[in-house]
């Protein structure tokens, strides 16, 4: 989940607030968390007491609703993955100078041999892990050297001098939103961890992939921040790299692409994972060839970046899906926790519903007003 979340949008996004905000995005970071941790919480326990993928439960709750979820949740997935293929081309472009597409279509391959290893599941669980830990790693040595003003990150954490609220909704359809908060709700499952009694675990595993995802975030941020506290102009055209560059000169360019290629990745295998996670249950012959369904996600996937290249447009609008389907999802799972035909004598937390309910009301606000600024402009 976590490293699903991080992804090329994830580092362009996190670089251009600070730009923006300054010590003052430490706020956005922290509200977003909060945010976070109040929807993944809900989602990973009703599906693990529920013991069922999150397309099932809203069928449970209103026949067909879960097929209209998973249509979204396949849509945003191949759209979003065609971005993430475009962050591994661009990653590649960076460390070895091959053309983006040819580095999009060998690391392509590389995701398609995931899963063709016999332990498809455990392959991709500790490629994900080495690769995150990796990112993590390289830009904390980016951030040490731009040496940044932690102090007034921390205070402005606290008493930021100024609140966007688009940016706290934005961050948190970027690390939750979409296919993304299912991603480690549906691999607990197939991992067998489920029922009642697993729920000690499931908390922790839900609070653990926001930790190591905001790890991620306040790293970069710091590393951002200290570019821009001295002064540096960042590139607008590739916001991450011009501060890997700033920060550590080429050599740090050359980190820039690593980090890039390890989101970027990570991104293509959760999402092609997650998304076919979302149909693969409404038949057997899905279940049977879900495998080969995923090859076939990251195949199309990459063909259409290297027919259209980079999907401006395209991103933009799966950014609005990505901010509808969070309520909707998140929305829907609130309800079946209260049905006893799906979640059988579990009575969930009080307080998770109303933190969980509050996410909901926020996102619901901000997807609409977004659909509604945004899309004219798509067809303009």
């Amino acid at each position: 989940m976590a490293t699903s979340a991080i992804g090329p949008g994830f580092l362009t996004q996190t670089t251009v607030f600070t730009q923006q905000l300054a010590a003052s995005f430490g706020f956005v970071i922290l509200m977003s968390i909060i945010l976070d941790i109040g929807a993944q919480m809900n989602v990973w326990r009703i599906i693990a007491v529920s013991e069922k993928r999150g397309q099932d439960i809203a069928n449970m709750v209103l026949p067909g609703l879960g097929y209209f979820v998973a249509v979204l949740i396949v849509f945003g997935g191949i759209v979003f993955n065609i971005g993430n293929i475009a962050g591994t081309g661009l990653g590649m472009n960076v460390m070895f100078g091959i053309s983006p597409v040819t580095g999009a279509i060998v690391s392509a391959a590389v995701a398609i041999a995931i899963f063709l290893i016999k332990d498809a599941g455990k392959a991709m669980d500790r490629f994900t892990q080495i690769a995150g830990i990796g990112m993590i790693i390289l830009t904390l040595y980016v951030a040490i050297t731009s040496s940044p003003p932690v102090g007034e990150a921390v205070v402005r954490s606290f008493m930021p001098e100024r609140i966007d609220v688009l940016a706290i909704v934005t961050l948190v359809g970027g690390t939750v939103g979409g296919y993304i908060t299912f991603a480690g709700g549906h691999r607990l499952l197939d991992a067998g961890v489920r029922g009642a009694g697993a729920l000690p675990e499931v908390t922790r595993s839900s609070v653990s992939g926001i930790l190591i995802t905001s790890v991620m975030r306040i790293v970069l941020f710091l590393a951002a921040l200290g570019i821009v506290s001295q002064g540096l102009a960042i590139d607008p055209a590739n916001p991450p790299a011009s501060v890997f560059r700033l920060a550590v000169g080429d050599i740090g360019y050359k980190m820039f692409g690593i980090v890039m290629w390890g989101a970027a990745i990570t991104s293509v295998v959760g999402a092609a994972y997650t998304s076919v996670t979302f149909i693969q249950s409404f038949s057997p012959k899905l279940e049977k060839n879900s495998k080969w369904i995923i090859i076939g996600f990251i195949v199309l996937s990459t063909a259409i970046f290297a027919l259209i290249g980079q999907p401006v447009k395209v991103l933009v609008l799966a950014g609005a899906f990505n901010g509808i389907i969070l309520p909707i999802t998140l929305g829907t799972l609130l309800v079946a926790a209260y049905k006893k035909h799906i979640v059988g004598d579990y009575k969930h937390p009080l307080w998770m519903t109303i933190f969980g309910g509050v996410v909901v009301v926020i996102m619901t606000y901000m997807s609409g007003y977004t659909l509604i600024t945004q899309l004219p402009k798509l067809f303009q």
